[in-house]
């Protein structure tokens, strides 16, 4: 599907370049997305979702998902507008690394860098292979990985 050219701000597969770079807003991470996403993910480990005990924890206090803050990532690479309209699918998780927890309050943003592109011609498009920094509002790294995403080409 091809959205009309008005709609369009993402950039077809072939438009993208190795070594190219985007950065998304910055988004705070609150309590009810945590106590939202232990309600769907079902994973309301008590160091998300009691105060008391996470309070005696080795972080002093209750941190995100690493799940839900992957989840933010995935809505801010979006939003930095280069797949907006273009991206066809998500095609692998190739690795992703939790380095430092999330708090309640934080503000995260994600770092994009174009690693490769590989033409997937029978799949209409191309694979392009992101390396992704998440860095908190203190500029420090808290996950950091791969991801590849399948572009489509340009139509006609």
């Amino acid at each position: 599907m091809t959205l009309p050219e008005s709609m369009r701000r993402g950039l077809y597969f072939e438009e993208i370049e190795a070594g190219r770079h985007f950065t998304s807003p910055g988004r705070t991470v609150t309590e009810a997305d945590v106590v939202g996403f232990a309600g769907l993910s079902g994973d309301f480990n008590l160091i998300h979702t009691d105060a008391a005990y996470a309070a005696q924890g080795p972080f002093g206090q209750r941190i995100a998902h690493g799940m839900l803050v992957l989840s933010i990532v995935s809505g801010l690479a979006t939003r930095t507008g280069f797949m907006e309209g273009t991206v066809l699918a998500w095609r692998d998780l190739e690795e992703w690394k939790f380095s430092q927890p999330v708090f309640i309050g934080d503000t995260v943003r994600v770092d994009i860098e174009v690693q490769e592109t590989k033409a997937m011609p029978r799949l209409g498009g191309g694979k392009v292979t992101l390396a992704l920094r998440v860095l908190n509002q203190k500029e420090q790294v808290v996950q950091r990985g791969r991801w590849g995403i399948l572009v489509q080409n340009r139509p006609g």
